[in-house]
């Protein structure tokens, strides 16, 4: 669908829920003892597709009423086919899990999802024995059962290949070790593993240079409430609006002092560039302020570069986003996605390699294609509010991947949409 953006927004939102917190929640749960309950008042694709990943390999995963209902995989299903959609996290996740358990399965993939790297992950698990067919191909199969062992990983590839093994090295037959090379980017995100696999019983301990993980351990469900907090990836788009923009906003669901997800320095990020921002309760309140450029380093953030681009784009002097070159393996080029929306306004932005330079300065209408990508669809509704212009932004439906009440969000919150043929 086309819409044509514009308009003010201010009032109150409440945020989604954290697919990166979901994903790992919903892996732990089919992996437990007994059934569980998990409160998620909200559901996107990429949680549907770990869903469906997790019941072709014998999990019974159901949704409704804002919660989902899990039956834990008591027998595999050999053979399986797993649809990873266009989530990078279902896939990284799930391949190393899908071994260790010896499900034989085969998975695929739409989108660009099939020419993200797989490397190292891919390299490590075959010279453990795990059958593979080629790297960078889907269908991809996996053969063979993965074997405790010492696993190297480059930390600055991907976070999510690490949490791949974080989980399913603890039930294979000994002791394992994850040694990280170089620099651990996106650490954030590791913490949110760490955090879910303790909730449901594995232990992990850090090391020098990175962890060891008992063998012949077992995922016990836990006692009591399990949720899934709320999504600073997507409130970021409403705090910065709150804050470029002409009146406030206050999301909901929220908790600034205990989320171990990174994108809540978000606020951070902001106030550093002379924002308002009140944190209480839950709430986050973003006010109208002359925002000023900053330098970013976003290794541990990347997924907030559209939308700090954009509050960049607001701001007065060039901003620098260093440690971006990541970004160009998401779900589009988002540093061409960032610059096509920037420069097709008519702001000043530019990139090397590893950094993204952006000046603030006067935007006109325009329209915009975000290239099936999620974040910048968002980012270029964002941009249209905070430089008062009217932005045709293409093919809005890939908002879905992550926050399908987006514009709904948009919309009540006072934003002017308008459908385009």
């Amino acid at each position: 669908m086309k819409l044509q953006v514009s308009g003010t927004l201010s009032g109150n939102v409440q945020v989604p829920p954290s697919k990166s917190v979901a994903h790992r929640m919903l892996i732990c749960a089919a992996l437990a003892d007994k059934p569980c309950t998990i409160i998620c008042r909200g559901i996107n694709r990429d949680m549907e597709a770990t869903a469906a990943c997790l019941n072709a390999l014998g999990a019974n995963i159901t949704y409704a009423d804002g919660k989902f209902s899990v039956e834990p995989i008591s027998k595999i299903k050999k053979g399986a086919a797993l649809d990873c959609a266009e989530s990078g996290s279902t896939l990284r996740f799930l391949l190393p899990v899908a071994a260790a358990l010896g499900a034989d399965a085969v998975f695929t993939g739409h989108g660009r999802l099939p020419e993200r790297p797989l490397s190292p992950l891919y390299e490590e698990m075959t010279a453990h024995g795990v059958l593979m067919s080629e790297n960078g191909h889907m269908p991809l199969t996996c053969q063979g059962a993965l074997p405790a062992g010492t696993y190297t990983i480059d930390g600055g590839v991907s976070s999510q290949f690490i949490t791949g093994l974080l989980m399913a090295l603890p039930f294979t037959g000994a002791d394992s070790r994850i040694i990280i090379t170089g620099k651990q980017e996106s650490a954030s995100y590791i913490d949110l593993t760490l955090n879910a696999l303790k909730q449901f019983g594995i232990q992990v301990q850090g090391t020098e240079n990175g962890y060891f993980i008992p063998g012949k351990q077992e995922y016990a469900t836990p006692d009591g409430l399990i949720a899934v907090e709320g999504d600073w990836s997507g409130a970021a788009f409403w705090i910065t609006a709150g804050a470029a923009g002409a009146k406030q906003i206050t999301c909901s669901g929220l908790d600034y002092e205990h989320s171990a997800q990174g994108d809540r320095h978000i606020v951070d990020v902001l106030r550093r560039m002379g924002a308002e921002i009140a944190t209480a309760d839950n709430n986050i309140t973003a006010r109208p302020s002359k925002l000023t450029a900053a330098q970013i380093d976003c290794a541990d953030i990347p997924d907030l570069v559209p939308i700090m681009a954009v509050a960049a784009a607001t701001a007065q002097g060039t901003t620098v986003f260093d440690n971006i070159r990541r970004l160009r393996i998401k779900e589009s080029d988002r540093v061409q996605s960032i610059m096509e929306l920037l420069s097709g306004a008519g702001i000043s932005a530019y990139a090397t390699d590893n950094t993204l330079t952006v000046t603030g300065g006067p935007a006109h209408d325009m329209e915009y294609d975000p290239s099936g990508d999620h974040r910048m669809a968002m980012a270029a509704a964002v941009l249209a509010l905070v430089k008062n212009v009217r932005i045709i932004i293409k093919d809005t439906e890939c908002t879905a991947k992550s926050y399908p009440a987006f514009f709904d969000d948009f919309n009540a919150l006072g934003g002017e949409i308008k459908k385009m043929d």
